[in-house]
């Protein structure tokens, strides 16, 4: 595991479903799939301008058009050989980049509940998203397709008595027409099981088994359903084989994630002994008891926007890259033998990238 600037840390650490046939596990595909991995979007536009401290934050739509060059043009590269003059210890050193099956998103598509106004309307957050974010042609599009999950500034924020939940549905709409397969309306990209309750879901890359979790797996905030049971169920069908898993949700085991109530600060931060303020250690322990037993190559999750993360955690690989919007990515392969995991961030409007930390690990 290498790291530049101390970007790499080691912690410590029912309902409806749509499914289609589960893979027969006998004659499982060889695996070798290349994919990205993006968080925290934010895109922010309100109406003709952009909601209140987004330009002195750096959510502009610039910025996301940065970001979007980068990852449209990851195919021209090679996968690093060196970092800081010591070598990756990647598998994959010097290969060309293959083309991704997908960006995988890990929440926060929006900066506050998809933009919309206090009358009901389409949000021109989720628009702004939709018009960079959903598969397409040209330079102001990305060209891969995007699997989506939504984190907290999706999701928490209350309409106006009584549509109390119309932020949080257009959000969930916008996953639903997506992913979730239909026999009236066809997906872009279908899953292979959805969680109609929670809105997770669930595919198959080859023999590569990926879950999107939204916030969080077993969440129940703001009249969310959990996906506990149903991911349980899900890794039964498709992961028994021992074939390699990959979740993706919005919070993790970062500090920023694991914050609580600080009664003296009167705040959340890291040193709080009160109520959580994103995820419980009750709700965790509930979570990776769910994946006892399989062969899980990593978690990546979004949330905190400025340090790139590969850590270690309750005996899990933990990725997390650096705010979409700040021009952050994973850059991630699988095979049936090994997983290269490198973080990358946009180096310039050209569609350059730098690489910043990397890790490599055989699969079981």
């Amino acid at each position: 595991m290498f790291s530049r600037r101390s970007l790499v840390m080691t912690m410590l650490g029912g309902a409806t479903a749509y499914a289609l046939p589960r893979p027969t596990f006998a004659a499982a595909p060889a695996t070798d799939v290349t994919f990205l991995v993006i968080n925290d979007i934010h895109a922010c536009r309100m109406g003709d301008t952009l909601s209140p401290g987004c330009l002195d934050e750096g959510k502009t739509d610039e910025n996301l058009l940065r970001h979007i060059r980068a990852l449209n043009g990851i195919t021209s590269g090679r996968w690093p050989e060196a970092m800081d003059s010591m070598p990756t210890g990647l598998r994959s050193a010097g290969q060309p980049i293959a083309s991704p099956r997908g960006v995988v998103a890990c929440g926060d598509l929006t900066d506050d509940g998809g933009g919309q106004t206090a009358e009901r309307s389409e949000g021109t957050q989720i628009r702004q998203f939709s018009q960079r974010y959903q598969q397409g042609s040209g330079d102001d599009r990305i060209h891969f397709p995007v699997y989506v999950g939504l984190g907290n500034h999706d999701l928490d924020q209350d309409g106006r008595p009584p549509d109390l939940d119309w932020y949080r549905d257009e959000l969930r709409d916008y996953v639903r027409l997506n992913h979730k397969p239909s026999a009236f309306f066809k997906a872009p990209h279908p899953a292979d099981n959805y969680h109609e309750a929670s809105d997770s879901y669930s595919w198959n890359w080859q023999g590569l088994h990926l879950v999107q979790m939204q916030r969080f797996a077993g969440d129940t905030r703001k009249g969310a359903a959990s996906a506990l049971a149903w991911l349980a169920a899900d890794l039964k069908s498709f992961a028994a084989d021992g074939r390699p898993v990959v979740l993706f949700q919005h919070y993790g085991w970062d500090h920023f994630s694991l914050e609580r109530w600080d009664p003296a600060a009167r705040t959340f931060d890291a040193d709080g002994s009160g109520d959580p303020h994103w995820w419980s250690d009750e709700e965790r322990h509930a979570f990776i008891a769910a994946l006892g037993g399989y062969n899980v190559a990593a978690i990546f999750h979004g949330h905190e926007h400025d340090t790139p993360m590969i850590y270690t955690a309750d005996g899990f690989d933990i990725v997390k890259a650096t705010a979409a919007y700040k021009g952050g990515f994973a850059l991630v392969r699988i095979t049936d033998d090994f997983m290269d995991v490198v973080l990358g961030q946009a180096s310039g409007g050209d569609g350059s990238v730098a690489f910043i930390a990397a890790h490599s690990k055989l699969l079981a």
